[in-house]
């Protein structure tokens, strides 16, 4: 039986948690960043972000006609960028 307004993901990229009251919370493991939250994360404009975008430095998914990043390349950008 399939409840109405359900949402199915695929196994392996959402987690169930639950809130105080006991209602499932589900998250995803991909943890998905916008740009204006990139750009405040490396003090640096949208512009900064879309070019790095551009240039292949950061991992990109596209949400309807929003782009957001992969935490996990902000993250390895980071540290290539330490080296």
């Amino acid at each position: 039986m399939v409840q109405s307004g359900a949402t199915f993901l695929p196994r392996g990229i959402a987690s169930t948690v639950s809130t105080p009251r006991g209602a499932p919370v589900v998250r995803p493991l991909v943890r998905l960043l916008s740009v204006r939250d990139v750009a405040a994360a490396l003090s640096v404009s949208r512009a900064t972000v879309y070019s790095l975008v551009k240039a292949g430095e950061l991992d990109r998914v596209w949400v309807g006609a929003s782009i957001r990043v992969l935490a996990e390349s902000l993250e390895s950008y980071v540290e290539r960028r330490r080296e």
